[in-house]
């Protein structure tokens, strides 16, 4: 006998409060309409995302290629991360900068350094406690922030100060209330560097306050005029009071590979390995033994890598001059941060620009409320290719 089928009477669902405060994801956008200007026949110079043009060096991903038959790595790996991949950031560490880490208790591997700088959020914040955050910055931070109940205070990032936060200006009652800070140098997206003095007042104003410090040193390879950024861990007193992110993304073009690190703080480190317990059982063993192959290989590449990134900004800011857009050449990254022509807003320039030159440019406002007024251009084509984006924008004569 055949019965009725009833379908079950449709009813909503509904998204976690959580979910719902989470900040919309703003390259979507960029990448929408960029979409749309393709589809439409145009020849788009795309130069307001993140993601590294170059391939992985050959050496890397032969060393996945040996590495992924072996069935150690089939199996799981040890929840935390192989040791080996532990050691080798450790010993990076100790070369370019002189810090001395212990792989097993200040080092945590994570799934790219992203989801490092959304989790330590949720390890150290309660719905109440302030998380101070740069103005403009990488919007991710946000999102942890959110995640976490907590609130965020801004610290505004201006050109008058080299874009660097002045502790002294930000309210008392949110350094009261504050439990984390963010910082991030190169600066994505103002392509500024820190100084060692910054560290070192940024270690006492945390020591003084109670706040950990999470530095995050994503473009930590890429620095200009024979100037090697500084790491926060350099400098004394820093893995009293916070962690440093690190991610292979931009070192050795590795964005899609995911792999980052969080080092510094003991107890910090303990806790993201902790939360990560609940959520992943390691990388990929295959990868994370490529990944020690590019830490603990002569490092070439990266001195390369680096050279092509000035090599871009320079011919890009060569460019801009040439077309009467006056701009600070980049100190650090793969980003140039451009001022805004009057009379327009960051983000009716960058549609001008798209629509008009089908150059695509990151508009400040994306980046907090104080990215008003400036632009983020990407060094991530070629030289000729920058050039030719500069050259169309030329023509609109907006600078003369």
């Amino acid at each position: 006998m055949n019965l009725p089928v009833h379908s079950p009477a449709a009813f909503p669902i509904r998204a976690a409060d959580r979910l719902n405060r989470l900040p919309t994801q703003f390259f979507a956008s960029l990448v929408s309409k960029v979409n749309r200007q393709i589809s439409l026949g145009h020849d788009v110079i795309n130069l307001g995302q993140g993601n590294p043009d170059q391939p992985t060096p050959g050496h890397i991903v032969t060393a996945l290629q040996e590495a992924a038959p072996d069935p150690l790595y089939h199996k799981y790996p040890p929840f935390s991360g192989f040791s080996f991949l532990k050691e080798a950031i450790a010993k990076r560490y100790l070369e370019d900068y002189g810090v001395r880490l212990d792989p097993e208790t200040e080092v945590a591997i994570l799934f790219g350094g992203k989801t490092g700088l959304v989790e330590i959020s949720q390890c150290l914040l309660n719905p109440g406690d302030v998380c101070l955050v740069p103005d403009p910055g990488y919007p991710d931070y946000w999102s942890g922030v959110e995640l976490s109940g907590a609130r965020m205070a801004f610290m505004p990032l201006l050109e008058s100060n080299s874009f660097l936060p002045d502790y002294s200006a930000l309210s008392p009652n949110d350094v009261k209330l504050a439990k984390l800070m963010f910082i991030n140098y190169p600066n994505n997206p103002t392509a500024a560097v820190a100084s060692a003095g910054f560290y070192d007042d940024t270690i006492r104003f945390a020591a003084e306050n109670g706040i950990v410090v999470a530095s995050d040193f994503a473009y930590g390879a890429i620095g200009f005029d024979g100037q090697r950024p500084i790491s926060f861990l350099e400098r004394p007193g820093a893995k009293e009071v916070g962690v440093e992110f690190y991610t292979l993304s931009k070192t050795y073009n590795m964005a899609g590979w995911r792999v980052g690190f969080a080092l510094g703080n003991a107890e910090v480190v303990r806790l993201i390995n902790l939360i990560q317990d609940h959520y992943y059982v390691s990388l990929f063993g295959g990868i994370q033994a490529a990944a020690a192959a590019a830490l603990t290989a002569p490092q070439d590449c990266v001195a390369a890598l680096n050279a092509t990134y000035e090599s871009r900004r320079n011919a890009l800011f060569g460019a801009l001059s040439r077309i009467g857009w006056e701009a600070t050449p980049s100190a650090g990254s793969f980003f140039a941060w451009l001022p805004v022509p009057k009379p327009y807003t960051s983000a009716e320039f960058a549609d001008l620009l798209l629509n008009e030159a089908h150059v695509m440019v990151a508009p400040g406002i994306g980046f907090g409320t104080h990215g008003e007024g400036y632009v983020r251009v990407g060094l991530l084509s070629s030289e000729a290719r920058l050039e030719e984006a500069v050259s169309r924008i030329g023509k609109l004569n907006l600078f003369r």
